[in-house]
């Protein structure tokens, strides 16, 4: 996979000297960098080896031939590449399969067929794809071997909702979690509980077949029973967890009646929890991380090595409100500047992970700009230093950006045409802003996702 960044020579030229500009390619090679260490393509050919009928994964091994049918489900915005290179690695021994992913996606497959589906709101077309997975799961026996795609986006791409509770319904109470600053984590843990696909009912389903789940992290510190919401992994949060969060956010009172009723039921026994980790069926379930957020922010720093920079991976387990990290992140390269620390210049400085907005204003935009932003003001005047900031799937936030390139002049160059960047950041507005300075990081979707990466420039 070769990432693009479609308007790299424009985000470069806006620089306004030399040193600007090439702070700014600097950093935004190295995110291009951090995205293609991330092909699932690529990681799924590098991580499987067969020999003869003997398939190797993550320490596991498969003999083929011990198993009468082979099956691929799963979902996500990475499955359909990830579907491509298993049939290039299987090919004929694969039987049957469906991946759900986004819509608008080309996929090079024969047997294992790419299903169209809605993201990151629910629809009506990943049900049916849902259902297709858990015909084959229901039918397979202990001699059939169920391999499952997931990467980020398969909660979206792959919803099912628990009996009683309508589409609409869920779609509802995602589209509150997601603006209201909730983590990922408490975003799945509510959704495992009105589900009947996700928070290891797959599993359940599939038992007494082996079940390999090859994983693409898009979450935090790869916690398999939130990647994806775990369909296939034991859920260790309960119906009491999820009312706690929805109430956590002031959203339990305008929930839909069907959900409440639900989660009410659960915390009195009335309908089963989601499978526990002494379940039976998850002594046959195998599952292996093939790539996640620290693989892509090591590649970032590599490509900066690479460039004569002295980096640091300050974490790839970044966390918090977006502004406020945007603020952090500035605060560095403040320090670089004034005493060479933590690394001297020049320097780069690269961290991984998921931030969160909690959004106030009525503007558009996303974590990625919002991070631009808030760093725009606190490094202005700064000359050769540049924050830039991505996700990895291209789409950041609800915007057709990935997200969006700062430098010491970002400030100057607002002001000169009207712009007052507090009043676009109190307004959660930072895509309007960045698109005004022609700063808005534009790749369309990549194919792959495993959280964002920020990168802090320094020459």
């Amino acid at each position: 996979m070769t990432v693009v960044i479609k308007n790299l020579e424009q985000l470069i030229h806006n620089g306004q000297t030399q040193v600007d500009r090439k702070a700014r390619e600097l950093a935004l090679k190295s995110l291009k960098a951090a995205v293609e260490a991330v092909d699932p393509k690529r990681l799924i050919l590098s991580k499987l080896v067969l020999k003869d009928s003997i398939l190797e994964v993550g320490g596991y091994t498969f003999d083929l031939r011990q198993f009468r049918n082979l099956y691929v489900i799963g979902g996500g915005k990475a499955s359909g590449f990830m579907a491509e290179a298993l049939e290039t690695v299987l090919g004929e021994r694969i039987t049957e399969g469906i991946v759900n992913v986004p819509k608008g996606g080309r996929y090079k497959t024969s047997v294992v067929k790419p299903h169209e589906a809605s993201h990151p709101i629910p629809d009506d077309s990943g049900v049916e794809g849902v259902k297709r997975m858990l015909e084959i799961a229901e039918r397979a026996t202990e001699k059939d071997l169920i391999i499952c795609l997931i990467s980020g986006g398969g909660s979206s791409l792959m919803p099912l909702p628990r009996k009683g509770i309508t589409l609409a319904d869920k779609r509802k109470i995602t589209e509150d979690l997601l603006k209201c600053g909730a983590t990922i984590n408490e975003i799945n843990a509510v959704r495992k509980h009105i589900s009947g696909f996700k928070g290891g009912w797959l599993a359940k389903k599939a038992y007494p077949a082996t079940v390999l789940n090859l994983i693409l992290s898009d979450v935090l510190g790869d916690p398999l029973d939130s990647i994806a919401s775990g369909p296939t992994v034991p859920d260790s949060t309960t119906f009491s967890d999820a009312v706690k969060i929805l109430k956590k956010y002031n959203l339990w009172e305008k929930a839909p009646e069907s959900i409440k009723k639900v989660l009410l039921d659960g915390e009195k026994g009335l309908i089963p929890e989601t499978p526990k980790a002494n379940d039976e069926a998850f002594k046959k379930v195998f599952n292996v991380v093939i790539g996640n957020c620290r693989d892509a922010s090591t590649a970032a720093c590599e490509a900066l090595k690479s460039e004569g920079l002295n980096t640091l991976l300050l974490t790839s387990l970044l966390e918090g409100e977006a502004r406020h990290v945007g603020t952090f992140l500035a605060s560095i390269a403040r320090e670089v500047v004034a005493s060479g620390n933590p690394v001297q210049k020049p320097a780069a400085i690269v961290a991984g992970g998921e931030t969160t907005v909690t959004v106030v204003g009525e503007g558009k935009g996303g974590r990625n700009q919002e991070i631009a932003l808030a760093a725009a003001l606190k490094i202005k005047g700064l000359e050769g230093c540049v924050v830039a900031s991505l996700s990895t799937d291209g789409v950041d936030g609800p915007t057709d950006a990935a997200g969006a390139v700062a430098d010491g002049k970002t400030i100057a160059r607002a002001e000169k045409t009207g712009l007052k960047a507090e009043d676009f950041l109190a307004e959660n507005d930072s895509y309007t802003f960045f698109s005004k300075l022609d700063d808005l990081i534009y790749t369309g979707p990549t194919g792959t996702n495993v959280n964002d990466v920020s990168v802090v420039i320094t020459i």
